[in-house]
């Protein structure tokens, strides 16, 4: 079922709305989709919830699988209408629930309280205007991103509780609002009454996640970090793709007005030298990966970390591309680590 791009009036929340719309972003989506639609019909929550397709023009099988779920809404557009902030922004009024959360079309929840624990911290505090669960990487990951993955959110505590994020005083330094203010749309949930007023998503063709982090925190909201609301997520790269997906990521993140300072060869060659030093150390401890296949890595990961600084040398030494609309306050921040769906 497609819906009208105008907000019918039943789409309108009401006082007995469902506690949260789920929403999935998909173009071209088939590989995992079924996955995430099977993961999120055996979750565990005591309220109603409902779940929201937006399909950017899909060519593959992605819709005829969504299908096989008839309770699952689906709201169509042109893939030339897509765009990650305007997007989200046009689900959050299409959507029933009092919450939305998002995740991209190859993020899978991990267990059957996924949900009702992306939903938890909202209860905690009147002031939590936005969530942000826990990503890792699938068994195929390439050490590199796997480890990239698992240190991004170990930094933002521990997993056996929630932990809450704000902006004041001890904010002092570039860095630090940075961490405070750090968003992935991988797996999120905010409240749909600022998404639609207060704070919407600006429309901006990248990091449209970590301008709404800044938004929340800048306005006097709280954002909280969900440990135990974990998906399974990692970018599908071959090595080949490595350098070119790095290469996107950094001029996405100066089109929207984020700095990415050019590495000098010396930079390039200390930050390779130290990655593989990480990983190869990692790596022999880590009983994810066969014996043969930590062989094979011992020799290729070292090859992802060439690419990536190759990628975001040439990032930050091409032409600047034009910067987005919307993006005046953007943030400053180097490179991230590829986690782009």
């Amino acid at each position: 079922m497609s819906e009208a791009t105008e907000l019918s009036p039943d789409a309108r929340p009401t006082q007995d709305a469902p506690a949260a719309t789920v929403v999935i972003l998909t173009y071209n989506g088939e590989r995992y989709i079924g996955d995430i639609l099977d993961a999120l019909s055996c979750q565990r929550l005591e309220e109603p919830f409902e779940v929201l397709v937006v399909d950017s023009g899909s060519t593959d099988a992605t819709l005829d699988i969504v299908a096989r779920h008839p309770s699952v809404r689906v709201h169509s557009l042109p893939n030339h209408e897509f765009g990650h902030g305007r997007t989200r922004n046009l689900a959050a009024h299409l959507a029933r629930g009092r919450v939305v959360v998002y995740l991209t079309h190859d993020a899978v929840p991990a267990h059957d309280r996924w949900l009702y624990e992306m939903l938890k911290p909202f209860e905690l505090n009147e002031r939590v205007a936005a969530v942000m669960g826990k990503q890792v990487a699938r068994p195929g990951c390439f050490p590199l991103l796997k480890y990239e993955i698992q240190s991004v959110f170990e930094g933002f505590g521990p997993d056996f509780g929630t932990s809450l994020f704000y902006h004041d005083d001890f904010v002092t330094s570039e860095a630090v609002a940075n961490a405070v203010a750090f968003y992935s749309d991988v797996c999120s949930a905010a409240r749909r009454d600022l998404l639609t007023g207060e704070i919407p998503y600006r429309d901006v063709s990248y990091a449209e996640d970590q301008l709404l982090g800044r938004d929340v925190v800048r306005a006097g909201y709280l954002k909280a970090y969900a440990p135990r609301a974990v998906v399974v997520h990692s970018n599908d790269l071959t090595l080949r793709e490595y350098d070119d997906r790095m290469f996107e990521e950094t001029q996405g993140l100066r089109e929207v007005g984020i700095d990415v300072a050019v590495p000098s060869y010396g930079v390039v060659a200390r930050m390779i030298l130290r990655g593989v030093v990480r990983d190869t150390a990692r790596l022999v401890r880590d009983r994810g990966f066969s014996p043969r296949r930590k062989a094979y890595y011992l020799v290729v990961n070292p090859l992802f970390h060439l690419q990536k600084w190759r990628g975001v040398r040439r990032g930050a030494l091409a032409p600047a591309p034009p910067r987005s609309v919307g993006a005046e306050q953007a943030p400053t921040a180097t490179a991230q680590n590829g986690e782009r769906s």
